[in-house]
């Protein structure tokens, strides 16, 4: 695992051989969004005792949606140090276990990608301790709150930092390589117009779930990305 400095004493990305999660720090207390997957956990607690910080501290885990490589590690986690689970409504019964992983209407050049994705380890059954909506303030941030993201699955959600310009987009939005739709939906019409909300917050930095941040001409880039995409 590679952790990444994205902003200095505020947000890392913890990166992993597929897939991604995020640090937030507010002072002492510590937000991830998403928790990687099964056998994350160890990495992620030694990262954050690198950054001199707690794993005690790791107030909350707030998943983008429910699957595999963004929850596996989030029920060990959260058992150990006693973070709550946060989840929307649509996609927490998946995460629990209660209903099965939706299956994604997959393009041609999708197919081998999608494959090497199911070679981690299935998430286990994973408490979700809040369902949150489109538009719920999140506790952390100074002022993070949902946005409703369908269509990659139907409870994804990215996550807006008004005050500071930053937007964690899920699997909504990739960038390998460029700026792009994510990869692997349920619904691609209505991934395509989450992909144009998202855009139209106009951040600053956008956190994807795979890809590097982007943190240059942000904007400018998604909107473009989001214009093309259908």
């Amino acid at each position: 695992m590679d952790l990444v400095d994205v902003i200095p004493h505020r947000l890392y990305m913890l990166r992993f051989p597929i897939g991604q999660a995020y640090l937030w720090r507010d002072g002492e207390a510590l937000t991830l969004i998403d928790s990687g997957p099964v056998g994350a956990a160890g990495g992620i607690e030694a990262a954050i005792r690198s950054l001199g910080l707690r794993p005690e501290r790791l107030e909350r885990i707030v998943l983008t949606h429910c699957h595999r490589d963004h929850v596996g590690a989030a029920g060990e986690l959260a058992a150990r140090w006693g973070a709550s689970v946060v989840a929307h409504r649509l996609d927490a019964p998946v995460i629990r276990g209660e209903l099965p992983v939706p299956e994604p209407v997959l393009l041609d050049w999708e197919v081998p990608l999608y494959e090497h994705g199911l070679t981690l380890p299935e998430a286990p059954p994973t408490r979700v301790d809040r369902e949150v909506e489109d538009g719920d303030a999140l506790g952390f941030g100074d002022g993070a709150y949902v946005v409703h993201a369908p269509g990659h699955t139907d409870g994804s959600i990215g996550v807006h930092l008004p005050d500071h310009g930053v937007l964690f987009t899920g699997d909504a939005v990739a960038a390998v390589g460029e700026v792009m739709l994510g990869v692997f939906n349920v619904d691609r019409d209505r991934a395509v117009a989450s992909f144009r909300r998202l855009a139209s917050l106009a951040p600053s930095v956008a956190c994807c779930g795979h890809g590097g941040p982007v943190t240059e001409d942000t904007a400018a880039a998604l909107k473009a990305a989001a214009e093309s995409a259908g």
